[in-house]
């Protein structure tokens, strides 16, 4: 039984979050600004950056043990 409630406000939640996008909102969303990486170069600078200096990436694609001899 309480799964079951548990599982519908799980559901409910999900589905109060989910909203229609109209067609006249959709340039605002398109715009690079909202972009998950709106810099793709910048964004390759700043990880080769963290990288040298800390040895580590953010998950990504992951090239040597940080030692600087990838």
């Amino acid at each position: 039984m309480r799964a079951s409630v548990l599982l519908l406000a799980v559901v409910l939640l999900g589905a109060v979050g989910c909203e229609s996008v109209r067609p006249w909102e959709r340039d605002v969303l398109a715009r690079t600004d909202m972009a998950w990486d709106p810099d793709p170069l910048e964004s390759a600078l700043e990880k080769h950056i963290e990288f040298s200096k800390e040895g580590s990436l953010d998950g990504g694609a992951a090239g040597g043990g940080g030692c600087g001899c990838n």
